[in-house]
């Protein structure tokens, strides 16, 4: 047998050596193809309602951290840790409330700047400011606003998901219909109601339904930590000893020795009280929670009216 030539020999190891570089070359790119659609984008939220919403719209693609989630805690007592900031360096996408809410979140972004991070405020999404009521997600208006622009910041971060986002953001806006209808309704049955309450966090709400709030200065001035007026407590005392309002809501996450004692008062003063928070509820999304505070204020105007024997 004739024996082969060393260039022959040398030629076909080159060949064996460009198969395996051209096969482990296409591994590698069917490997980076693979983590870049298992890759998700990086999102952090300052509240857990807006991160829930995040969620229902990213689905599979996102991987959302709620930062305030705990409604067991007063939200304005937070204070932010070097485990907040860290999220924010990693995340693509950022979502909090403005209108002084949440003005921590302001400083630790400024404070770690990034470029390719796109930021969405609700506040600037309805023309809310600092000064105005920043208890916005009670708005009808809000999440529709937010729910669009984190389905517009997704998209342009994964191009190759557009149809599964706009399915998902037409499912989560159908899916505010039936809040929409239980505003609707209760505005039909008692718009021009009056109630009270312990602080603005239901505000937009109530304003939504027509129900006719008393005692502002009152409410602002425990939402703002500062001392309520003698004669404002007094009217506050009054309205719920007469029983000129229907209902007293208050926040339970916040419940100062004031808050308690207009509570019991009420209690005393068979006025219905109706409780709100302001962190969605573990176990619940952010259409059970509005639409389970709606019916708890339905019920608690029906019977704020059966007690005054007034009828709508």
């Amino acid at each position: 047998m004739k024996k082969l030539s060393s260039k022959w020999h040398d030629a076909r190891r080159v060949l064996s050596l460009s198969k395996y570089l051209v096969a482990g070359a296409a591994m590698l790119a069917i490997g980076h193809a693979a983590f870049a659609q298992d890759a998700k984008i990086q999102v952090v939220a300052a509240e857990n309602f807006y991160g829930d919403v995040v969620h229902q719209l990213g689905g599979e693609h996102v991987d959302v951290t709620s930062i305030l989630s705990n409604p067991d805690e007063d939200p304005h007592l937070f204070e932010a840790s070097p485990k907040t900031a860290r999220a924010l360096q990693h995340a693509s996408l950022v979502v909090y409330n403005g209108a002084d809410y949440d003005p921590w979140m302001a400083k630790l972004l400024n404070a770690s700047k990034n470029a390719k991070r796109t930021i969405i405020v609700a506040a600037d999404l309805i023309g809310k400011k600092s000064g105005d009521n920043p208890h916005l997600w009670y708005d009808p208006a809000t999440m529709p606003a937010v729910a669009r622009a984190v389905t517009a910041a997704l998209e342009t971060a994964d191009p190759a998901n557009k149809s599964a986002y706009d399915a998902n953001l037409a499912k989560f806006l159908d899916s505010l219909k039936p809040i929409d209808a239980k505003v609707a309704e209760l505005h039909g049955r008692y718009a021009g109601v009056p109630v009270t309450a312990t602080e603005p966090v239901f505000g937009y709400m109530s304003d939504a339904i027509g129900l006719s709030m008393r005692n502002m200065r009152f409410q602002l001035a425990t939402m703002n930590d500062t001392e309520a007026s003698a004669s404002d407590i007094a009217a506050f005392e009054k309205d719920l000893r007469e029983k000129r309002v229907h209902v007293l809501i208050y926040n339970s996450q916040a419940t100062e020795a004031l808050t308690k004692r207009m509570l019991k008062l009420a209690q005393q003063s068979h006025v219905p009280t109706m409780s709100v928070t302001e962190t969605e509820p573990a176990g619940k999304n952010y259409q059970a929670w509005m639409s389970s505070q709606l019916d708890a204020l339905s019920a608690a105007l029906a019977a704020g009216q059966a007690n005054t024997g007034t009828t709508q």
